[in-house]
């Protein structure tokens, strides 16, 4: 009985990992954007930190964008802390599209803030999973 339940939580667990690292179920890991706009918000945590960016468009009007970042442990590795972006700040992000459009999301790949031309990502070790 015992070895039934620790095989059926293994499972279970394991696919749960699984789909949560499947990024290919949410971006179209083979096509990137670039998107252009002013960060309204950073919220630093786990297991994905999320940066809320609004853009233009060429209408005048402004969409917001939800993009996935690395974790709060990944990213404190690299160098990045609750304090490298801030409300306002103007940003960069090239990165994987959603797979909904009409979600507005993106996977980051790459940022650049040109104030002070801050970027992640160019560098082997700017990586997330």
């Amino acid at each position: 009985m015992r070895t039934i339940f620790l095989t059926v939580a293994a499972l279970a667990l394991g696919a749960k990992a699984w789909g949560h690292h499947s990024f290919a179920a949410v971006y179209l890991e083979d096509q990137e954007v670039t998107i252009e706009g002013r960060l309204v918000q950073f919220l630093w945590r786990n297991p994905h930190t999320l940066v809320h960016v609004m853009v233009e468009q060429d209408d005048g009007s402004n969409v917001r964008y939800v993009v996935e970042w690395g974790s709060a442990t990944q990213l404190g590795a690299t160098g990045v802390s609750r304090e490298t972006l801030r409300p306002g700040d103007h940003v960069v992000i090239n990165g994987n599209p959603g797979r909904n459009a009409e979600d507005n999301r993106v996977r980051l790949l790459n940022f650049l803030r040109p104030s002070d031309g801050l970027t992640w990502g160019l560098r082997p070790d700017e990586v997330f999973d």
